[in-house]
């Protein structure tokens, strides 16, 4: 799997791990001890770990579907801004393309699906998809911590 850039970064960190729920608690751990360094607040550490969550899940349920596969994440802060690239070579899934769930609506009315992707735009500054030349999926999600 590709390492991707690192330019005018104050600090950076990767961790690679299998694409299996059971995972979530190691890749929240790692990313909160990362946030943990740079003096970030609870309530950011808590919006960021359900972000963290609801895009694993993603990736766990459409990139490799009964396959085995890795993913990498890495997380990087410059100037009070987190930035947390998830990147797998699973099936191409960009999940930004499924319309938000109209969340006016009932649960009964409401279609099945898009809520934790609509969770995740909410809680972040910015969420972006890109499908590199490597064939490789990458999430990136953004969050301003201030300095």
């Amino acid at each position: 799997m590709a390492r991707l850039e690192k330019s005018n970064i104050n600090e950076s960190s990767s961790f690679s791990f299998p694409a299996d729920k059971k995972e979530v608690g190691r890749v929240v751990s790692f990313i909160n001890s990362f946030l943990e360094k740079k003096s970030v607040g609870p309530k950011v550490v808590s919006q960021i770990d359900i972000a963290v969550d609801e895009v694993c899940s993603n990736i766990f349920n459409y990139a490799y579907k009964d396959k085995k596969g890795q993913v990498l994440v890495q997380i990087d802060y410059q100037d009070g801004i987190i930035t947390i690239r998830f990147v797998d070579t699973g099936v191409k899934f960009n999940p930004l393309e499924k319309e938000d769930p109209d969340v006016s609506l009932s649960l009964e009315e409401r279609k099945i699906g898009g809520l934790g992707i609509y969770l995740v735009k909410q809680l972040m500054d910015d969420v972006t998809y890109e499908y590199s030349p490597s064939k490789e999926n990458i999430l990136t999600i953004i969050k301003k911590v201030g300095e």
